[in-house]
């Protein structure tokens, strides 16, 4: 695709910008890279769950919006010289995010908290109180960066650290969000990162990453969920149609998991399917894992005529290679993809992003793996 990644040069007629602030050191440097870049810069946090009834009674230690990420974006922000705000998100959050996590665990698929609340909750609530207070732009700590097209149109693409890229993440972002969209940390490295807040004075400076899924305070998936979705009990079977097993519940596998299966068997067993209307485990062979082709629910998809002639590629998940896609078919929200190689545990429920070289140019969520 033809165009130019958008770079963070020096502010232009002392553009006001509202930066979202987790308390972490991503988005402290990217505050500190802002105001020495000529920027007026206020910080928010996003409460958006730790006072709230999500059936915890406190946000996880490392969680963006526990009281010490709080505290901590507080902090930063007076070391800089920049405005603080605290803003709850709890009730769209709630219904977006957290809900939506336990239905999709009660269908037997494998949500994306991280993608939903970056599309649904975080940009939205930016752009809403950016409109509202009458800044220019809104900035996050992501490592990614903004790619202009020739036609003037924004979009998502990866970061230069391939390490930390978190474009996949940022996906479900459609492209008219992105005009007033800044990353200031789209070309940087992590330890570059750190030595820059050590530099500027900033207590985050050596602070842990925040953990992933940001309100599961437990050890495990199955004790967050213990409780809060119900456990039928059901039948694991062979992809023969034997019965091995039981299970106590659809919400304690994913699709790949090997281990906590409770079966003998004289080979490694995978489950390679969670049939939610028979409330079924299935197990198969690693073989049996891999699937050529998938349909997906579209968020959103680019013009077929604005990418280049390089064969698109698809990511599956956070942390899987994007892998070349040799066809795609859409109808009306629904795609169906098509990979040159035969990929291994597609999950429904999971994110997939198309990609035109390093540019996100679609999103949606898996609804079902094809043909082996």
């Amino acid at each position: 695709m033809k165009g130019e990644f958008v770079a963070i040069n020096a502010a232009r007629d002392n553009a006001r910008v509202l930066l979202a602030m987790s308390g972490g050191v991503d988005s402290a440097v990217s505050a500190l890279t802002l105001v020495e870049a000529g920027y007026r810069v206020v910080g928010m946090t996003m409460k958006n769950y730790c006072y709230g009834d999500f059936g915890t009674s406190a946000a996880p230690e490392r969680s963006c919006c526990s009281t010490e990420a709080i505290d901590d974006a507080r902090a930063v922000c007076q070391r800089i010289g920049i405005r603080h705000l605290v803003v709850s998100t709890e009730e769209i959050f709630g219904r977006e995010v957290y809900h939506n996590f336990l239905d999709e665990y009660r269908r037997g698929r494998t949500p994306n908290p991280c993608v939903r609340c970056n599309s649904i909750v975080r940009f939205e609530t930016l752009v809403e109180w950016a409109d509202r207070m009458g800044f220019d732009c809104v900035a996050t700590g992501h490592y990614a960066r903004v790619f202009r097209s020739a036609a003037g149109r924004t979009y998502v693409a990866r970061s230069t650290s391939r390490a930390k890229d978190q474009s996949y993440f940022l996906s479900a972002l459609e492209p008219g969000v992105l005009d007033r969209v800044l990353f200031p940390l789209g070309d940087r490295e992590k330890d570059e990162v750190r030595a820059h807040a050590r530099d500027g004075g900033l207590r985050v400076a050596d602070k842990p990453d925040s953990q992933e899924v940001c309100f599961i305070s437990t050890r495990t998936l199955r004790e967050f969920l213990d409780g809060k979705v119900e456990m039928a009990p059901g039948q694991v079977m062979t992809s023969a149609g034997e019965v091995v097993g039981h299970h106590d519940g659809l919400a304690s596998y994913t699709i790949g998991q090997r281990r906590g299966l409770g079966i003998a068997a004289s080979r490694p067993q995978y489950v390679v399917k969670l049939d939610a209307a028979t409330n079924t485990v299935v197990l198969g062979d690693d073989e049996d894992l891999f699937r050529r082709e998938l349909s997906c629910d579209l968020a959103w998809i680019d013009a077929l005529g604005a990418r280049s002639a390089e064969p698109l590629t698809a990511q599956i998940r956070s942390r899987h290679g994007a892998e070349r896609v040799s066809s795609l078919t859409i109808d009306n929200t629904t795609a169906r993809i098509a990979f040159e190689t035969p990929q291994r545990a597609m999950a429904p429920g999971q994110t997939i992003a198309l990609y035109d070289g390093d540019v996100v140019v679609g999103s949606g969520v898996i609804a079902a793996a094809g043909s082996a």
